[in-house]
């Protein structure tokens, strides 16, 4: 009805546009002109995003690791004792964020216990393995190097390893010998330089009659990144198929099968560059996990764009046999534009809501998210169009769609269905979301980063070490104590704090006191009998450490206590208080953009009401399936906030195509319910096959090994199926079919038309170009 009002003038039938309605009318009026410019120039427009697509997507593969932090504690406020501690291992004992560590352990190759001269042999070895520089591989001949890494962009990590003092096993079978290679973990040159390191140092101890193995850090990254390489491909080509299957299945052409997908992948390389640029030109760090979340959410979000547009172009070509194909494309781009555009906006606030957060992991992602939907976006109003405006007829070659009327089918069968029977349909959604919420009973967050998947070298020689060692041996926590004023202390200067650490249940060894280069400050290593990722290691270092701490630390100097397991329980309590704040904030920000988009009261909570079901059913399953089918210890910590950006924010967009329909059929007289039954008819096709494109592109994260990863490509999945499949076809629907126009109150569409015309002739209208209603 927007594009309606805005488009009357003052001379027309009607009321001319209110000024209320002027930045509605200006909104579409800059789609228009993009648009129009798209179809009037579609080479050069094509030729813009192709060149600068692919240069972008360069600088994202050659430059995305320097502008990646994969450290939580770098994400921290720096309130919080474990950033503090970090500092201290910073500034006084030279521990670097960027470090690798890796564990090296060394015993006999017929498992018996170290004799002296092995013993020996094995320091003589590391002292030479620490001596000795290792040289990065060429990127090419690295596994995981991107292709598209350009030679003289590459930093080269070639670097002395620095090796630490070796620790014994209790029965005396191995040797623990911890070393650090300097660089970021997730840049690919850093991946070959362990390999090479690895290579040298296992040559070096065989040589003496030893054999190795490696676990920690970096070893646990790159031997995790080599089992899971064949699964990426294959889930990579699975997704890519299936998104093609469905397009053949659906136009029945070729074209409109890879023109999409082509046209998404070079836009998705495009933002992904241009939020690495971003990143790298203001110095803020993105987490390691965002470039390639970027990836799946606009291959995902961009073909959904383009379906739209498509399932559009196809129905007005149908309609207009004899119109210009470049013609109906413009109209096709400027009538979905203003649609895609309010859904693009609502997913861009609800990103933007992040900048609340005080966990900069979160305030990193909430911009990179809407930078690049923004790019997709603007693809969406120019590269789309110029692509249907070129291809025209023959993007649905061969099908012979377009000759004959589109049949009823499933679609026009639920949208009958719904509209006789909108109770029922109502109550039965609501009880199958309501159903799959209730697996929120007893919900846990689980705030463990994964893990080295089974039968890699790395959990190999894990579980090795832990059968001799507390489980946190190779990632210990750290106390770290100096002095405020800056003066030297020394480990004396103590007192009671390590043998008080070392009473505490849980804690299995506690390290000699070391003292600093500088002598300003003194690191207590702690090892506990819990993995450093796991609760207990996180309830351990948060409660009864931190205590004892607290209560035996001398008066006069000041500790903190450091390590994985702090880190982690930090981030709990962030991402509790981040919680609290962006969950009102984006509900607020979302009904708010919904209420000017509208111009309605009620329908908006209806909405809200809706994706906030579905946002609970959503992670109730996810919560029934892991935690409670699968016995993890919990749900991965982002899902919530995850699942509530993206299910709230995706429902919402496919709710505001459905509802923009529903409106523009109520324009038209005659009942309510039939109207209701026409704009299902014509949306869910469009809804459905976007809902299963979007969520088998998050489903591939669920073919990762890590939890986390699982956890959230199930989750995604599915809240967006449920999205597309029961709110916007099923719910949505129902309820506009029981409220009729009142549910676009104060402002109820259709209600003029209704009256009877005055007798006499109508006159004539003047002549103007046809225009297309509001709506998908």
């Amino acid at each position: 009805m927007s594009a309606l009002m805005c488009w009357k003038r003052p001379g027309d039938t009607g009321a001319a546009p209110t000024p209320s309605l002027f930045p509605l009318c200006r909104r579409q009026y800059v789609i228009r002109a993009l648009t129009g410019f798209s179809t009037r120039h579609p080479w050069k427009v094509i030729a813009l995003w192709s060149v600068v697509g692919m240069l972008l997507a360069v600088v994202a593969g050659a430059l995305g690791a320097r502008a990646t932090q994969p450290q939580s504690a770098d994400f921290l406020p720096r309130g919080y004792d474990s950033a503090a501690a970090l500092r201290i291992a910073e500034e006084s004992f030279g521990v670097t964020s960027d470090a690798g560590t890796v564990t090296v352990l060394v015993a006999r190759p017929d498992g018996k216990p170290l004799t002296g001269p092995d013993r020996e042999r094995a320091g003589a070895v590391a002292r030479e393995v620490g001596s000795r520089r290792v040289p990065m591989p060429d990127p090419a001949d690295t596994p995981t190097a991107s292709d598209d890494q350009i030679p003289f962009l590459v930093v080269d990590h070639s670097q002395t390893p620095e090796v630490g003092a070796a620790m014994t096993a209790p029965d005396g079978t191995f040797e623990l010998i911890p070393v650090r290679l300097v660089g970021n973990t997730a840049d690919p040159g850093m991946h070959g330089l362990y390999r090479a390191f690895r290579a040298q140092t296992e040559a070096a101890f065989a040589e003496a009659g030893l054999r190795t193995g490696f676990t920690g850090g970096l070893a646990d990254t790159v031997d995790t990144l080599d089992a899971e390489e064949t699964t990426r491909i294959v889930t990579g080509l699975l997704m890519t198929g299936l998104i093609v299957l469905v397009h053949v299945l659906v136009f029945r052409s070729a074209l409109a099968a890879f023109v999409p997908l082509l046209a998404v992948v070079i836009v998705s390389g495009a933002a992904t560059g241009a939020v690495v640029a971003g990143s790298l030109l203001t110095g803020i760090s993105l987490d390691a996990s965002t470039p390639g979340l970027i990836g799946v959410v606009l291959i995902g979000i961009g073909v959904d764009y383009f379906l739209f547009l498509l399932f559009r172009f196809r129905e007005l070509l149908r309609e207009r046999p004899d119109a210009p194909a470049r013609a109906v494309a413009a109209e096709v781009g400027a009538r979905v534009g203003t649609a895609v555009t309010s859904a693009a906006l609502t997913i861009v606030a609800a990103f933007a809501t992040l900048g609340t957060a005080t966990f900069g992991q979160f305030r990193v992602l909430g911009p990179s998210v809407a930078v690049s939907v923004l790019v997709m976006l603007l693809a969406a109003l120019t590269l789309m169009p110029a692509l249907l405006a070129v291809t025209g007829r023959r993007m649905f070659w061969p099908s012979r769609a377009l000759k004959h009327p589109p049949r009823t089918g499933l679609a026009g069968r639920t949208g009958g269905l719904v509209a006789r029977r909108p109770l029922t349909a109502l109550l039965a959604g609501t009880a199958l979301l309501g159903a799959l919420a209730a697996g929120l009973a007893g919900i846990r967050m689980d705030f463990g980063q994964g893990g080295t998947p089974p039968g890699t070298r790395a959990a190999a020689t894990a579980a090795e070490i832990a059968r001799a060692l507390p489980a946190g041996v190779s990632d210990p926590a750290s106390v770290y104590v100096t002095a405020p004023d800056g003066r030297r202390i020394t480990a004396g200067d103590l007192g009671g704090l390590p043998a008080a650490l070392a009473r505490i249940p849980g804690v299995g060894k506690v390290g000699a006191p070391v003292p600093a280069p500088r002598g300003d400050a003194v690191r207590v290593d702690l090892y506990p009998t819990a993995g450093s990722q796991t609760r207990e290691a996180r309830d351990l270092v948060s409660g009864p450490v931190r205590a004892a701490v607290r209560a035996h630390t001398p008066p006069g100097l000041e500790a903190h206590v450091g390590g994985t397991a702090a880190v982690l329980a930090d981030v709990s309590t962030a991402v509790d208080k981040d919680l609290r704040t962006v969950f009102p904030v984006a509900a607020g920000l979302i009904s708010l953009i919904l209420l000017v988009l509208l111009r309605s009261l009620l329908a908006p909570v209806v909405l809200m009401l809706s994706v906030g079901l579905c946002f609970a059913a959503t992670l109730g399953a996810a919560t029934l399936v892991f935690q409670h089918g699968l016995g993890e210890p919990g749900v991965d910590f982002t899902l919530p906030l995850v699942l509530f950006l993206f299910v709230v924010a995706i429902g919402t967009d496919y709710n505001i195509l459905i509802g923009d329909r529903v409106r523009e059929e109520m324009e038209r007289p005659g009942p309510a319910r039939a109207a209701v039954a026409r704009a299902v008819r014509h949306t869910a096709p469009a809804i459905a096959t976007a809902g299963v494109v979007l969520a088998a592109s998050f489903g591939s994260l669920a073919a990762g090994s890590a939890p986390s990863t699982r956890q959230i490509g199930f989750a995604t999945g599915l809240g967006i199926l449920l999205s597309a499949f029961v709110l916007s076809i099923v719910l949505v629907p129902a309820a506009a079919a029981l409220l009729g126009r009142h549910l676009w109150w104060p402002v109820r569409p259709g209600r003029r038309r209704t009256e009877p015309p005055a007798p006499g002739p109508a006159p004539t209208p003047p002549h103007r170009p046809e225009r297309l209603p509001a709506g998908l």
